[in-house]
C-alpha cells in the first residue's frame, strides 16, 4: 500500500461528515471517491482486498466497454482483440490493482464513449442521458476526465452527424460542465495539493502510446456506422494528454495516471489494426506470432507492476521500518508533515511513539496530515528526547515552512544519527541526542571562540 492508497485507507474509514468538513479544506477532487469507498468499507470491512477491489472490478468493466466499442465501430474480431490488449497495456495493469479512482473514471469513459456512438446513430434520449451521467460521475471522480468530454467534442464535430445529433451532444456538454462547475471553482483554491507537481510525471508512456496509436492510424482501418474509430480513438488517445502537457508549460499539471483512460483509444486503434492484418493473406500469419511474442515480453513487466518497487513509496514498509527502530516514548518526527500519511496504513506501527510536532490530529482537524504546533514549541520538545525517529521522504523539501526549519536546525544542533533505513524512496533514521559537554570541553570550546577558532 503506498502513500495515496493509504490516504485512500484512512480517509474513507471516517464518518461522511467528517468526509464532507474534510474536503472543504483539502481533497476535495476526491471526496466523491472517498465517500464511494467509505460504504465500500461499511459493507465488506476495511482492508487491502476490499480497498482494491472495485478498481479491478471498474477495470473490466472498462476492458468489456473497450471490446463493446471495437465491436461497434469495426466488427467482432477488432472488438475482442481492442478489449484483449486494453486488459495487457501496462498502464491499465498497474492502476487496476491501486485503491484509487483512476480505473472507475476509465470504466465510466469507456462506457460513456459507447453511449456517445450508438447515441449518434440512433435516436432516444434516455442514450443521451447515460451518456451524460457516466461522463459527469466520471469527472466528479476526477476533474480531469472533462478532457475526456473534450475530446468527444472533437468525435462528434469530425464525424459530422446530423444537426439534431451535435445539438443533443452540445447539450449534454454543457449539463456536465454545469454540474462540474461548482467542484471545479471550489477545488481551484485547494490547487496546493498539485505543488508537488515540479515536471511532467512520467510523460513517456503516454508519449510511446501517441507514436504507436499514429502508427496503426497509418493502415486503412476499417469502420462502420456513424462515428469512425479513428474519430473517436484518436482524439481521446491524443488530446487529454496533449492539453495538460500544454498547460504544464506555464504550470506542470501532467501525470500519467490523469490521462489514465487514453488508453481506451490506443487499444481500439490497435485492435483495428490487428484485425487489418489479419485481413491481409500474406501477413496474417504474423499476427499469431506477434501476439504470443508480445505476451511473453509482457510477462516480466506484468511481475515488476505487481511488486512494491513500481510504486513512488511503500506506505506499509515504512511503517514497519519505524515500529521495528522505535521503543516506547521515543519521539517521532516527519521531514515535512505531508509524509504522516506515509505512516497512516497501520496506526499500531507508531502507537508507542510521540508525535513531537503534532498538535491536532487528522481526524480531529478535518485535514490529511494534521495541524502542527508552532516552531518554538516543536524545537523545545525535540530537546526534551534522547531519541528522535525521523521520517524523510527523499527530494522533498519545505524550506521556506519555519517547522520544517526548527525541526532541521533542532537536530542539527542537538541531535546526531545513529541508523537510516531507505525504505523506498523514503528515509527513516534514528537519531540520538549529543552527550552533554564536560566542565573541562566547554572552557575549551569557549577558549577557542575567544581566539576566533
Amino acid at each position: 500500500m503506498w502513500g495515496d492508497e493509504a490516504v485512500t485507507y484512512r480517509l474513507a474509514q471516517r464518518e461522511l461528515y467528517q468526509l464532507w468538513e474534510t474536503a472543504q479544506q483539502v481533497d476535495l477532487v476526491h471526496a466523491l471517491y472517498y465517500a464511494v469507498m467509505h460504504l465500500v468499507f461499511d459493507v465488506f470491512g476495511a482492508g487491502l482486498l476490499p480497498l482494491r477491489l472495485p478498481s479491478v472490478l471498474a477495470m473490466a468493466a472498462a476492458t468489456a466497454g473497450v471490446g463493446l466499442l471495437g465491436l461497434h465501430l469495426a466488427g467482432p474480431r477488432a472488438g475482442i482483440t481492442a478489449g484483449f490488449v486494453f486488459a495487457l497495456l501496462p498502464q491499465v495493469q498497474k492502476y487496476a490493482q491501486e485503491g484509487r479512482s483512476y480505473a472507475m473514471v476509465c470504466a465510466l469513459i469507456a462506457w460513456a464513449s459507447y453511449a456517445l456512438v450508438v447515441s449518434s446513430s440512433r435516436r432516444g434520449r434516455w442514450r443521451w442521458t447515460v451518456y451524460g451521467f457516466a461522463m459527469l460521475l466520471a469527472c466528479l471522480l476526477h476533474e480531469f476526465a472533462v478532457l475526456a468530454l473534450a475530446a468527444h467534442g472533437v468525435t462528434v464535430i469530425v464525424s459530422r452527424p446530423p444537426r439534431a445529433v451535435l445539438r443533443a451532444w452540445s447539450v449534454t456538454a454543457a449539463g456536465v460542465v454545469a454540474g462540474l462547475f461548482p467542484l471545479a471553482i471550489v477545488s481551484a483554491g485547494q490547487s496546493e495539493q498539485v505543488s508537488w507537481i515540479g515536471e511532467p510525471v512520467r510523460p513517456y508512456p503516454w508519449l510511446a502510446a501517441v507514436m504507436v496509436g499514429l502508427v496503426c492510424t497509418r493502415a486503412p482501418l476499417r469502420s462502420q456506422g456513424t462515428v469512425r474509430l479513428t474519430a473517436l480513438a484518436v482524439p481521446l488517445l491524443l488530446l487529454p494528454g496533449a492539453l495538460l502537457l500544454t498547460i504544464s508549460l506555464v504550470k506542470p499539471i501532467f501525470v500519467d495516471r490523469y490521462v489514465l483512460f487514453g488508453d481506451i483509444g490506443l487499444a481500439l486503434l490497435l485492435g483495428a489494426f490487428l484485425e487489418y492484418v489479419h485481413r491481409l493473406p500474406r501477413y496474417s500469419w504474423t499476427v499469431y506470432v506477434a501476439v504470443p511474442a508480445a505476451l511473453v515480453a509482457l510477462v516480466p513487466l506484468s511481475s515488476s507492476l505487481r511488486a512494491p518497487q513500481s510504486r513512488s513509496n511503500d506506505a506499509t514498509a515504512i511503517g514497519a521500518a519505524v515500529r521495528a527502530e522505535g521503543r516506547l516514548g521515543d519521539g517521532l518526527l516527519y521531514l515535512s508533515s505531508q509524509q504522516r500519511t506515509l505512516t497512516a496504513a497501520n496506526p499500531e506501527d507508531t502507537r508507542l511513539l510521540v508525535d513531537i510536532a503534532l498538535a491536532r490530529d487528522p481526524v480531529a482537524s478535518n485535514t490529511l496530515a494534521g495541524v502542527e504546533r508552532p516552531a518554538p514549541e516543536i524545537a523545545a520538545r525535540m530537546k526534551q528526547f534522547d531519541r528522535i525517529i525521523v521520517v524523510r521522504a527523499a527530494g522533498i523539501h519545505a524550506p521556506g515552512d519555519p517547522r520544517e526549519r526548527a525541526k532541521r536546525d533542532t537536530l542539527r544542533r542537538h541531535f546526531r544519527a545513529q541508523t537510516t533505513n531507505e525504505v523506498n524512496g523514503v528515509r527513516v533514521t534514528l537519531y540520538t541526542r549529543n552527550a552533554a559537554p564536560t566542565l573541562c570541553a566547554r572552557h575549551q570550546w569557549a577558549a577557542q571562540k575567544r581566539c576566533g577558532q
